[in-house]
């Protein structure tokens, strides 16, 4: 299985490749991002991408959007030492699909890597699902999971590909309080401890763009515990 890393530190381009060969993938390397954005763009045989943000040329961001606005929907791993949450938003609505500390350990990136690749290949363990067919629905918002559309009260909503996975968990699990690790776990495919302030970030995107033009929220806050999609007015809110 082939993979792309785009990473200038030697040392860690090392570890990597011995970790990731003796895993058993394939792995190229590219040692700036100028070199890597071609590498990614002329091979569609790369399974997966381990992008570092610091980089010589072209940065990790500017990698990850251009490729995603190249139509190149190859899984994004993104390798960063800047942990707050401003950097990791920022290399997630670029495009990223996944994004890792530095330091972190050889096992913990395997695990990412599986993650992304069951989530590429449709093998996540399934949610719940609560609605028939395609359509996911509650109140005057719709989902149809096979057209990717959004839409309240008749009118679209346009969404990031991050807002679709986690208005589509919301919408699976109904009147169910979800804890910001469960929907890491789920929209992000994340089985460990990052960030959850990510979580935050996104819900309010997501709420803006539902509550736009609308009198009824619908995703609620439990404080101390996560979050809630079920049909409640606004003045009856607690959040």
């Amino acid at each position: 299985m082939k993979l792309l890393l785009i990473e200038d530190e030697p040392a860690v381009v090392s570890v990597i490749t011995r970790g990731l060969t003796e895993a058993g993938y394939e792995v190229s390397v590219a040692p700036d991002g100028n070199s890597g954005f071609q590498m990614a763009l002329n091979n569609t045989n790369f399974r997966l991408i381990i992008l570092d943000v610091m980089l010589p040329g072209m940065n990790g961001i500017e990698v990850c959007r251009s490729l995603r606005q190249s139509q190149i929907d190859t899984p994004i791993l993104m390798l960063t030492a800047l942990g707050t949450t401003e950097n990791i938003v920022m290399g997630l609505d670029s495009g990223a699909d996944d994004y890792l500390l530095k330091p972190f350990k050889l096992q913990e990136l395997e695990a990412r890597i599986r993650s992304l690749l069951r989530r590429k290949n449709g093998n996540d363990t399934p949610v719940p699902v609560i609605s028939t067919a395609a359509l996911l629905s509650l109140s005057d918002l719709s989902l149809n999971t096979d057209t990717k559309a959004a839409s309240r009260n008749g009118k679209s909503i346009p969404l990031t590909a991050t807002e679709y996975r986690l208005l589509e968990y919301l919408l699976k699990n109904p009147r169910k309080v979800l804890s910001r690790l469960e929907i890491l776990e789920h929209v992000w495919g994340i089985e460990f401890n990052m960030n959850t302030k990510v979580v935050d970030v996104y819900i309010n995107y997501l709420r803006k763009k539902i509550n736009k033009h609308n009198p009824t929220e619908l995703i609620h806050t439990v404080v101390g515990l996560g979050y809630m999609l079920k049909e409640t007015k606004l003045d009856e809110d607690t959040h």
